[in-house]
Parts: structure tokens; C-alpha cells; sequence
């Protein structure tokens, strides 16, 4: 397997079961609160979220787009205008929006315009899918802040959007890293060092 291949296309390989419908809002206790990515292939930054304390689920899906209950491979078409992305549920008595919004942007390169890696199409695009005013507000701040302070060589071209509507990818995309490490190189060659390098920057949020 080269190890060039994106993920969509070593992700094409699996059978595509369609595992739930939308989730607009959390279910969960409300001392909770919920944040929504997009920066890349799911497989990868659900694994970062995970390890992440105080967050409580992490949930791979699809979010922002225009087709009801979209299936994986419609998604990888870049026709249904939806992003791979995490919904996560979090205590922000133990961790803010403030620092979840550190490990995105320090997780993922925010200057490619629909583009991760190998992985090229808008459904890899970076966005913001803000819950409420103070996200928007704080998401807003530090994509302007980044920009300011030359952080990176090129400007953040992040979306920051109100949240619409996420529906959960099909179960085999679930957890993937932790079921699939010493089966796929992909996890191996491409996941494990990204994880590697978060848990070593971020070692004090680490549950």
C-alpha cells in the first residue's frame, strides 16, 4: 500500500454502513458543553481529542453541508458540501473552549484552503462550527490574533460558521485509531506521529 494514498482512498477500502442519524445538540449532563471541528481527516484528529482531559466523547462525522444523512462516499465525492469533523463533548470545569481551541490550531495546518496533507478535497477543509456567541467571539479573536502575530507563513483560511446540523460517520470510522493502529500503515505512518508529537506538546491536558 503506498503510502502516499490519502486517507479517502485507503478509507474506500472499508464497507460503508451507515451508523445514525443527525445530532444537533448534546444529550449529556448540562455541565457539559460541545465544540465542532473540522481540520482534516477524522481518523487523525479523533485520536488527538480522545487524550484530551476533561473531554468526555469524540464523535467522527459530518457537519455544515446540504444532503440528508450523507453516506461516507458521498461525502468523498465533495459534491454534499459537508466537512469531516469531531463533535465533541466536553466539562469546561476541566477543560475551556479556550484550550480545545489551542490543540486545533497547533494540530493541523490552518493556511491550506481545503487540504490536510494528502488529503485534498473540501470536505478536508478547517472550520469552526461555533455553538453560541462566546464561540464565535473566541474563534474569531484568536484567528485574528494568529494572523496579527505571524504564527504561521500564511494567513489562517479557517472557517468560523455557525453549527447546522452533524451526522455521525458510519461506526467503522469510530474510534479507528485505537481499533485499527497495527492494522493499517496508515495509523502507523501517518496517525501515530501526529499523536506522538501532541501528546509530547501537550502532555499537561493529557487525560
Amino acid at each position: 500500500m503506498s503510502l502516499a494514498l490519502s486517507a479517502c482512498a485507503q478509507k474506500k477500502e472499508k464497507p460503508v454502513i451507515f451508523a445514525g442519524p443527525s445530532v444537533k445538540q448534546s444529550t449529556m449532563s448540562q455541565q457539559t458543553d460541545t465544540a465542532t471541528f473540522a481540520n482534516g481527516c477524522f481518523w487523525c484528529t479523533e485520536a488527538i481529542f480522545q487524550d484530551v482531559k476533561g473531554v468526555q466523547s469524540v464523535t467522527s462525522g459530518y457537519t455544515d453541508g446540504h444532503t440528508k444523512n450523507p453516506t461516507y462516499e458521498q461525502v468523498c465525492t465533495g459534491t454534499t458540501g459537508f466537512a469531516e469533523a469531531l463533535q465533541i463533548v466536553y466539562d469546561p470545569s476541566v477543560i475551556s473552549f479556550d484550550e480545545l481551541l489551542e490543540i486545533f490550531w497547533k494540530t493541523h495546518d490552518p493556511t491550506t484552503l481545503n487540504r490536510q496533507g494528502a488529503d485534498v478535497g473540501t470536505q478536508y477543509r478547517s472550520g469552526i462550527y461555533y455553538h453560541n456567541a462566546e464561540q464565535k467571539e473566541k474563534a474569531e479573536y484568536y484567528k485574528a490574533e494568529l494572523d496579527k502575530s505571524g504564527a504561521f507563513d500564511n494567513p489562517v483560511v479557517t472557517e468560523i460558521k455557525p453549527f447546522t446540523v452533524f451526522y455521525k460517520a458510519e461506526d467503522y470510522h469510530q474510534n479507528y485509531f485505537n481499533n485499527n493502529e497495527n492494522k493499517n500503515p496508515y495509523c502507523t505512518m501517518v496517525i501515530r506521529p501526529k499523536v506522538d508529537k501532541f501528546r509530547k506538546v501537550f502532555k499537561d491536558k493529557l487525560k
